[in-house]
């Protein structure tokens, strides 16, 4: 009973401060689309927004480790195993700037796909070629205007924790632009939200790790499956199974 009341009261929170965050990111786009190409303003609203959706709840126990890696001066290709919809509000603790590669449905949904949409996220459509292509390219001239990207390498979230293939798109693109990759370790953000339900819990504990960068000197010679499989091992290790 508890979790059925906190879901219908933190949609409600969700739905309500969505809409008032969204409203003054439309406008900020408004006058800042022009020149600020890498829509610095809007990101760091989305941050702010993104931060509150986890911090309003007392009971969601928040760990963040090995902050003091990034060097905000590079930048990256993130990567991070995938639990839940609340990974990218957990990445938000990063603070640092990025681009969310996500499927093209998540573009369709009200709010949350507005802002997507304003902060020039990529799109991708799973299963098509072209998509695909076209992503590695807008990720290329993402990282060419001063910003890292955010891949999910499964694709798609684990319902027990347990890790998929890493497709190795994100390393491929690592390479082409010569940037160092950025892995994460998330813990906990599927005991807020499991794959296939819309219900809530209002206690959990969710961790963010972030592990050593891996500098493109690292990887520029190793074929992208031989890094997939390097890095998903690595987050293998850290990553809590049901």
């Amino acid at each position: 009973m508890k979790n059925k009341i906190f879901t219908l009261l933190y949609y409600t929170y969700f739905i309500s401060i969505g809409l008032v965050f969204v409203s003054i990111s439309f406008s900020i786009w408004l006058f800042t689309f022009w020149w600020d190409k890498k829509r610095s303003l809007v990101h760091h609203l989305t941050t702010l927004w993104s931060n509150l959706l986890l911090l309003i709840n007392p009971f969601w126990k928040i760990t963040i480790e090995g902050k003091e890696k990034i060097d905000k001066s590079k930048i990256y290709v993130i990567i991070s195993n995938h639990q839940s919809e609340f990974d990218i509000p957990l990445a938000s603790f990063l603070h640092i700037h990025f681009k969310w590669v996500s499927k093209a449905e998540v573009f369709k949904v009200p709010i949350i796909g507005w802002n997507m949409w304003l902060n020039n996220y990529i799109k991708l459509v799973r299963g098509n070629k072209r998509s695909v292509v076209k992503m590695v390219k807008d990720c290329g001239e993402t990282i060419d205007n001063g910003s890292s990207v955010y891949i999910f390498p499964e694709g798609t979230r684990s319902e027990t924790g347990k890790l998929r293939r890493f497709m190795p798109g994100a390393f491929v693109i690592a390479k082409r632009n010569k940037v160092g990759i950025l892995p994460l370790v998330i813990n906990g953000t599927k005991e807020i939200m499991p794959k296939g339900s819309l219900k809530l819990n209002y206690k959990a504990n969710i961790s963010l790790k972030i592990l050593d960068e891996i500098p493109y000197n690292e990887i520029k010679n190793c074929e992208p499956d031989e890094i997939s499989i390097k890095i998903k091992t690595l987050i293998e290790k850290q990553v809590k199974i049901n």
